[in-house]
């Protein structure tokens, strides 16, 4: 099986971790006169498609959010990777209070996987690196070798998810293989932070994944309520213990994204 034009001058292969590889659209080029400007000055500010690829090697499988598949070639076949009626039951769960898929398809064999096109960024992880795993921002699952275990992690205090407007349960990643997630921000811009034994408070969800061992609370940002609305600063996010962060130095652009991709785009998401 050859696969022929898949990279070529407007579209690149931009990172590559295990099996896993991210194609990026440099330029779209179908296109009208009647979007054209619009997306040429989407494609210069960095707003362009991207792609998973998946190496399927016959000794690796892939599980993927559901829908997300595009295509396939050569001899893959897709699983529901369900281990029986209690596992069913068990990922229904999972997928209820994470708001994550119930079922995500699992594919095996050998050739090639490709996902859906996005405009969201594609942020690849190595699960390992995390320690005991990943927590991940709710939304922010693609897909991930079929040896990365995945979990459900409480919220250590009701506090952390009540005043901190984040749900009760999040999807945690760990064991070995690699993870993409999908990210509103690029890469470049989000800031890593490693501690020992220490502390990181951020006023605001900005925080992306961070390592599943580190207790994270909602607290004043002074140790008065009078000191916090003096300050301006009212609660902030703590993040205790020794692990990593991901934390995005900005806001949330969603909603931003969303209202701007063009109409005859609707096919990424």
């Amino acid at each position: 099986m050859q696969i022929r034009n898949l990279e070529n001058n407007s579209r690149r292969i931009i990172k590559k971790l295990g099996y896993f590889s991210v194609l990026e659209y440099q330029k779209d080029l179908s296109v009208n006169g009647g979007n054209s400007i619009q997306q040429y000055y989407m494609s210069e500010m960095g707003v362009r498609r991207r792609q998973l690829v998946i190496g399927m090697s016959g000794k690796n499988t892939a599980v993927i959010q559901a829908g997300a598949m595009q295509w396939t070639a050569g001899n893959v076949v897709a699983t529901t990777g369900l281990k029986g009626v209690g596992d069913f039951f068990g990922k229904a769960i999972r997928g209820a209070v994470t708001k994550e898929s119930a079922v995500k398809p699992e594919y095996k064999g050998q050739g090639v996987l490709v996902l859906e096109p996005t405009y969201k960024h594609i942020i690849l992880i190595d699960v390992e690196q995390w320690g005991s795993g990943v927590t991940l921002e709710d939304g922010m699952f693609y897909a991930c070798d079929g040896t990365v275990r995945q979990s459900i992690v409480a919220r250590k205090t009701l506090s952390s998810a009540v005043l901190g407007n984040e749900g009760l349960f999040n999807l945690s990643l760990s064991g070995q293989g690699i993870a993409a997630l999908e990210s509103n921000v690029p890469e470049e811009e989000l800031i890593m932070i490693d501690l020992q034994n220490d502390e990181l408070k951020i006023d605001g969800d900005m925080a992306v994944c961070w390592s599943s061992g580190l207790q994270f609370t909602v607290e004043k940002s002074t140790k008065t309520l009078l000191g916090s609305a003096v300050s301006g600063e009212g609660l902030v996010n703590v993040y205790r213990g020794t692990g990593r962060v991901l934390m995005s130095p900005v806001a949330n652009t969603a909603s931003w994204l969303n209202a701007t991709v063009p109409t005859n785009a609707n096919a990424a998401k």
